[in-house]
């Protein structure tokens, strides 16, 4: 996994290790170790979605106010 931080604060890009081979590929997206002993995020995470969209279709985030949450965002392309 590669971490590079970014210029907004706090922002890091998180590149995921892609293992090939002959069967096709393996990713994984989110391990609880990566992400506490790697990059010092100490959270309970308990949600991972992936949603694929129509073509034209572009999904974005929703700001909450109350009961926030943090976004883990993959960009596939």
């Amino acid at each position: 996994m590669d971490v590079t931080p970014t210029e907004l604060s706090g922002v890091l890009l998180i590149q995921p290790t892609v293992r090939v081979d002959s069967r096709g590929s393996f990713t994984e997206i989110y391990r609880k170790v990566d992400y506490s002993d790697l990059i010092g995020i100490d959270v309970q995470f308990l949600q991972d979605n992936f949603s694929s969209s129509s073509k034209g279709v572009l999904r974005g985030l929703h700001y909450q106010k109350k009961n926030p949450q943090g976004k883990l965002v993959t960009c596939l392309s």
